[in-house]
């Protein structure tokens, strides 16, 4: 059974850049949204202390931030939510593989879009190793 980390946090309205700034980090991380501010990434050392960075970001911009660690209790819940989290990564796989058929594809940005892909692929996308040799074929073999 799998534990996760939630974070619940709130921020005063204005200026809504901090919103945007919390919200733009929690993407980044590939935390997926459960309910309103609650957002909920697999609990790994690596989220526990990214959730903890931005808890203590929330509180310096004047808000709140609570972090808990926890498990689903009922059945099919836990499943359901893995899925989310790999059909997340699998659309952004499945974007550079349409890229890569391009003729002009941008080799460099698209590697840099794998790369970060690949720190939000928490549950091991079957995908992730296709595009991995789908952009190492396109460089010629040579890993980056």
């Amino acid at each position: 059974m799998q534990t996760w980390m939630s974070l619940f946090y709130k921020l005063p309205p204005e200026p809504t850049s901090k919103r945007v700034y919390v919200w733009r980090k929690l993407k980044r991380l590939g935390a997926i949204l459960l309910h309103d501010a609650v957002w909920i990434l697999p609990s790994t050392p690596r989220t526990l202390e990214q959730f903890q960075w931005l808890a203590a970001e929330i509180a310096e911009m004047g808000g709140e931030a609570y972090l808990t660690e926890s498990r689903f209790v009922l059945t099919g819940q836990e499943e359901a939510l893995k899925k989310q989290f790999i059909e997340q990564v699998d659309k952004v796989y499945a974007e550079i593989l349409g890229e890569l058929e391009r003729e002009d594809a941008d080799l460099t940005s698209l590697s840099k879009r794998y790369q970060q892909v690949r720190t939000q692929n928490y549950f091991q996308s079957d995908l992730d190793k296709k595009v991995r040799e789908a952009l190492l074929s396109e460089k010629g073999g040579i890993e980056s």
